[in-house]
């Protein structure tokens, strides 16, 4: 988790011990500013970058090619097991981030146009509502929305991961979406247009 790794550079900081205990960017930015929770957002991007373009291309020695195993599927098969690796890390007690920033980089290496659209979705929720959760939820609807208006198909190996995210990303959300609903989620003032002055 890039979170986790930036904190030990930075002399054992485990932000999922502060704010809002996730390890994801929002609450390194809110608990140890810009340029913390930019290292945390390079790294978990770059995780997903990594694995939907270098991971699929690997040829090990030991694992020979299967050329029954379509590509584009390999690849959504990373992207899954990057973010939901990224969610529930095996080193770190199954206590990571939310999977937005990692499912960032996926859509670079898998669909870069995606990010168009995903990307405005989530800056338009924010600047409205102020909830950064409710931005990256409605953004992540924007992925699978931009493939059928590309393609018109459903049945593709990226539809399946885009539906697929929408609900791992609504279910990694569930407490901020609990807390928007009673009132008590946290706002990005800064964003937020509509917010008091």
């Amino acid at each position: 988790l890039g979170s986790l790794l930036v904190g030990r550079l930075r002399g054992g900081v485990d932000i999922r011990t502060q704010g809002s205990g996730n390890a994801g960017g929002t609450n390194a930015l809110r608990t140890q500013g810009a340029g913390f929770a930019a290292w945390v957002m390079f790294i978990d991007v770059t995780k997903g970058v990594l694995a939907v373009t270098f991971i699929p291309a690997l040829h090990l020695p030991w694992i020979p090619v299967d050329p029954q195993i379509a590509r584009d599927w390999l690849r959504v098969a990373c992207a899954i097991a990057a973010v939901v690796g990224h969610v529930y890390p095996l080193w770190h007690e199954f206590r990571g981030g939310k999977g937005a920033a990692t499912l960032v980089g996926v859509l670079v290496g898998l669909a870069p146009t995606a990010l168009v659209p995903v990307l405005s979705v989530w800056l338009v929720t924010v600047l409205l509502s102020g909830y950064v959760g409710l931005g990256t939820v409605l953004a992540t609807c924007a992925f699978p929305a931009y493939l059928l208006l590309r393609d018109d198909a459903v049945a593709t190996p990226f539809m399946v991961l885009a539906v697929g995210m929408v609900i791992f990303v609504a279910f990694t959300h569930r407490s901020n979406v609990r807390r928007m609903l009673d009132g008590k989620e946290s706002r990005a003032t800064s964003l937020w247009l509509l917010g008091p002055r």
